[in-house]
């Protein structure tokens, strides 16, 4: 071990007695179900499932919607196949449940899917050596997977000392975290090496991570393979019956300091088009509340989503989970948050599949080459301020046949990379072991 290293898991272990205080505090804010704290801690209240066991970690919601489709993918290939999915945060539990249809389910009390028994979920423990060996002990898991930019020293440690094959898939590392990660070389380079298959999603990813010690194959972003964002059809023709003829836009996944950007567009776009509409979809839509004072002081009585709210009027907050496939259905057209401040923009690709135009701001650095690649397909613009998304917006509306030529654009430069999922799978399938599972 590192000296590095060593220095993190000692720092770990002496955090371990104050972290409970910790995650109780973050339940008393809604960011933690606390009836499901001890699994922050490796504490199982469910049995291992027997035969196969694959770990994937997929650490927020994001991460989550790209993962879903590999997990169905793997189960199509290996029907005998258990699959243990941890999260983060509770959105991401929310969403999974949601994402596959389980009425049943109630993720603020169990990780159980009725409908799914061969897919358990389960809050990630934190990265304190005890309560990594007391999660992997119950679990047992026969390979794992981490998704994205999730490098935990301690886990990875101890995935190593039981010979259970670990793969980044997804893996994502920015120019900001490729330049903190070379302060620690050793550390990176024992870290990244520590996976048996690396994954990368673009070619900038590959080279970073190459640099820094990992053994790369070929670059291929999961995001590109999943399938279109599902919908309600009763709900979303009973919706647009409520709009009418009136157009409507979207934006999707803003931020906070971002919607009062978006408003203002509104607003610009609204004396050119008096009868345009908007669905404003929060990032996080717990903060419906918050958005819906921000719509008030613009000038917007908005109704919410989240409390039984329909469309009557210019501005519509769509504060619930797992519904923008609803939301994109019923636009013109698509602004992706998270682009017009410094958060480096959300997923461009699920608006794109369903044959929308999109925009965005000018920080798109967390799908740099998705922007790109929707930018020189037609299918996307940048928006520099609220007067360009304005201008953007009016142009969905006054010009149908440049909306409809960047929508047929946005969805076939979205449908090339299905073959990505399929790679994905087999790799992570490589990893376990030939035979039945045995006790250990």
């Amino acid at each position: 071990m590192s000296p590095t290293g060593a220095l993190w898991r000692a720092a770990a272990t002496l955090a371990a007695p104050a972290l409970p205080l910790w995650l109780a505090r973050r339940a008393r804010r809604g960011k933690e179900f606390p009836a499901r704290l001890p699994e922050r801690r490796g504490i199982a209240r469910l049995p291992r499932p027997a035969g196969r066991l694959l770990w994937l970690h997929a650490a927020s919601v994001g991460e989550t919607q790209s993962v879903l489709p590999l997990i169905a993918r793997l189960r199509e290939s290996r029907p005998d196949l258990a699959v243990l999915l941890t999260t983060a945060t509770v959105t991401a539990a929310r969403l999974i449940g949601h994402r596959l249809g389980e009425r049943a389910a109630d993720p603020e009390r169990s990780g159980l899917l009725p409908g799914h028994p061969w897919l358990i979920h389960q809050f990630a423990p934190l990265d304190v050596p005890a309560w990594i060996s007391r999660f992997l002990d119950h679990w047992r898991p026969d390979a794992a997977g981490f998704v994205e930019s999730e490098l935990w020293p301690n886990a990875l440690t101890a995935l190593g000392s039981r010979g259970v094959p670990v793969a980044l898939i997804n893996a994502r590392l920015s120019a900001r975290s490729f330049a903190r990660w070379r302060l620690a070389p050793g550390l990176a380079r024992r870290l990244l090496r520590a996976f048996a298959l690396v994954l990368p999603q673009s070619a900038g990813d590959a080279e970073r991570l190459a640099r820094l010690g990992a053994t790369v194959s070929p670059p291929g972003n999961l995001k590109l393979a999943t399938p279109p964002l599902p919908a309600d059809e009763t709900e979303r023709a009973r919706l647009a019956a409520l709009f009418g003829a009136d157009p409507v836009w979207v934006a999707a996944s803003t931020h906070a300091g971002e919607e009062t950007q978006v408003l203002a567009a509104h607003r610009l776009a609204l004396a050119a088009v008096p009868a345009l509409r908007l669905i404003l979809a929060p990032r996080h839509p717990e903060r419906g509340a918050e958005v819906a004072e921000t719509a008030a002081a613009a000038g917007f009585a908005a109704g919410r989503r989240s409390a039984g709210e329909d469309p009557d009027g210019p501005v519509w907050i769509a504060d619930t989970l797992g519904e923008l496939g609803l939301w994109y259905r019923l636009g013109l057209g698509a602004y992706v948050g998270g682009s017009l401040i410094p958060r480096g923009g959300q997923n461009p690709l699920e608006p794109a599949r369903l044959g929308l135009p999109v925009a965005f701001g000018p920080d798109m650095g967390n799908f740099a080459e998705i922007a790109a690649m929707l930018r020189a397909a037609g299918a996307a613009s940048e928006v520099g301020d609220a007067a360009a998304l304005a201008a953007w917006a009016v142009r969905l509306v006054r010009e149908p046949a440049w909306r409809a030529e960047a929508g047929r654009a946005a969805a076939t430069a979205a449908a090339t990379h299905a073959m990505v999922l399929d790679r994905m799978a087999e790799g992570l399938l490589g990893l376990l072991p030939a035979g039945e599972h045995t006790e250990g």
